[in-house]
């Protein structure tokens, strides 16, 4: 199958996946709580600027993951997430619909064989579904009102929430599957 931007294997299915990078830090985020009516919350604030980035691609057809944590944002830590994802979904060829950030359009940038990108306009977040994996990671997976004692706490947090999200495939596929995306699967 040709078109204007691949070359699509016909031997293997074609699988749409959004992706998305989000930087988890020890600044936290303050955010609302229940206490019992008679107390009061008490959240610590801490400001420390250390961060570590996750890249999250996400299939909205069959709830699959792939994640990777870097120390980086940029052009070499995408390709780095490019060539694992491609080894880890070498029996797909993919599709993945992601920003425009400069590291997803830069000429350095190494794309795998089996995938091609899909660039979404830009300033149109709520067209990428992966933001709601973010929101989801924060509020339930135990981001939001805590303090980390060091950027290690935070990645080993981060690592499980991504190992848990990779287990939860109907959840997965219930936060990124908007109703426009039917038709695709």
């Amino acid at each position: 199958m040709e078109s204007a931007f691949c070359t699509v294997n016909e031997q293997k299915p074609l699988r749409l996946f959004f992706e998305d990078e989000a930087r988890f830090g020890r600044i936290n985020n303050l955010s609302k709580c229940w206490v019992n009516r008679k107390d009061r919350a008490i959240v610590n604030q801490q400001i420390i600027r250390e961060y570590i980035y996750a890249y999250t691609t996400e299939c909205p057809a069959t709830g699959e993951t792939f994640s990777i944590i870097s120390p980086q944002n940029d052009t070499e830590a995408m390709t780095v997430f490019l060539t694992l994802l491609s080894r880890n979904f070498n029996h797909y060829s993919i599709a993945i619909v992601l920003d425009s950030a400069g590291w997803h359009r830069s000429k350095a940038l190494q794309i795998p064989e089996n995938i091609f990108l899909i660039h979404l306009p830009p300033c149109s977040p709520e067209l990428n579904p992966v933001e709601h994996i973010w929101d989801y990671i924060r509020e339930q997976k135990r981001f939001n009102n805590h303090s980390f004692k060091s950027l290690d706490d935070v990645e080993s947090r981060l690592v499980t929430a991504l190992k848990e999200i990779t287990q939860e495939k109907g959840k997965m596929k219930s936060l990124c599957n908007f109703s426009w995306l039917t038709c695709i699967s």
